[in-house]
């Protein structure tokens, strides 16, 4: 209650250069700090609030993640339907298939399967507590039935301990089966498949509105900052240089 505006600045340069966080991150944090002194405020604790004038970072219009391409998508899933870990193909289909964040994939239980109005869904809890239901496409529901095996409860992705697998431990799996699919990446964020989720839907002509609702994003334009960053490499001029000098390359 006693911090000051330098202080604030402090843990802002803090998350930036000791953390490394990106922008993005660095604004998420910064407006739950904002958020608590700004109730202060209203509830008379502190008269003035010491966040009140701190300079967030800016937040570029495109995503800095970038998705894999349709044909690395494709070698992922292929590798992870031939691993021999059956978690794997199940991991694959809950990021890349049905575009779940990586902590409610982790958290899926095979008691969040069911049946609504003669499809086969899935209860997802996603941020802010909230639970939608998310139908199974028939491949997303074998490779979660080849990974629930013949149990009836517990968690639906398992590490080898047979416990709920982490991030951390999604992570290591999708960073094998990037390798072994041949993918070059340097560095496989559980964030990618959900990226290419996105991605892969507007390549398919699905609109924008309809993306955003399957996404779950609350704000359209969140949406469209993977749009953008798709359109940038695709659109790069350095592929129309490289198709004028091709007589001389």
């Amino acid at each position: 209650m006693a911090a000051v505006r330098v202080d604030i600045e402090r843990y802002v340069r803090w998350l930036q250069d000791v953390r490394r966080f990106q922008p993005s991150t660095v604004s998420r944090r910064l407006s739950v700090v904002v958020g608590f002194y700004r109730v202060c405020v209203i509830d008379a604790l502190l008269p003035n609030s010491p966040a009140a004038y701190v300079r967030r970072p800016p937040v570029p219009a495109e995503s800095p993640t970038l998705g894999l391409g349709h044909l690395q998508f494709e070698a992922l899933i292929t590798a992870a339907r031939l691993s021999g870990n059956s978690n794997d193909f199940a991991l694959v289909a809950l990021l890349g298939l049905l575009g779940l964040r990586i902590f409610e994939a982790c958290g899926a239980s095979i008691e969040d399967l069911g049946e609504e109005h003669g499809h086969r869904v899935l209860r997802v809890r996603g941020k802010g507590g909230k639970v939608v239901l998310v139908p199974l496409p028939p491949a997303v529901g074998r490779a979660i039935d080849r990974a629930c095996d013949d149990r009836t409860g517990g968690p639906i992705l398992r590490n080898s301990l047979g416990r709920r697998m982490d991030r951390h431990a999604a992570s290591r799996r999708l960073g094998h089966l990037a390798a072994t699919a041949g993918i070059r990446m340097p560095r496989m964020h559980p964030h990618m498949p959900r990226h290419t989720f996105v991605t892969t839907m507007l390549d398919a002509g699905v609109s924008l509105r309809d993306v955003q609702i399957a996404a779950r994003h609350a704000d359209p334009r969140t949406t469209m900052r993977y749009d953008r960053a798709r359109k940038i490499l695709d659109r790069h001029p350095n592929y129309i240089l490289a198709a004028y000098m091709a007589s001389g390359t």
